[in-house]
């Protein structure tokens, strides 16, 4: 299991969700109840991730309908997943690349040969 908070992880299913465009614009996010009982979680776990969600500008609150996913809910987190992306994968890789003294040309020669394996 994540060594993150179970709130986290929660928000981080939802964000995969909406990444994946399962949750689409328009779209109601399931309440806190109702990820209170699908994850056997007290709601204010619960709470606490969708308003992660909230404050990154993700989702709006509809006063008595629920969460709904906000048009540029999508474009936020994949921007926000590839800035990840680099900093935790390429940064290190190019440092890598560079202590084995790897071009550009060969390390591109590397990622389609993986890629092409896959």
């Amino acid at each position: 299991m994540s060594g993150k908070p179970i709130y986290q992880q929660i928000a981080d299913e939802l964000l995969n969700l909406i990444g994946s465009g399962e949750l689409g614009p328009g779209d109601r996010v399931p309440s806190t109840n109702e990820l209170s009982k699908f994850h056997s979680v007290n709601p204010t776990t619960s709470a606490k991730a969708l308003t992660e969600l909230f404050d990154a500008g993700l989702v709006e609150k509809r006063r008595g309908l629920g969460m709904f996913v906000l048009p540029e809910a999508r474009d936020k987190v994949l921007h926000a997943r590839r800035a990840a992306f680099a900093q935790r994968f390429i940064h290190p890789l190019l440092t890598e690349a560079d202590h084995l003294g790897l071009s550009a040309a060969e390390l591109q020669q590397l990622i389609d040969h993986e890629r092409s394996a896959r």
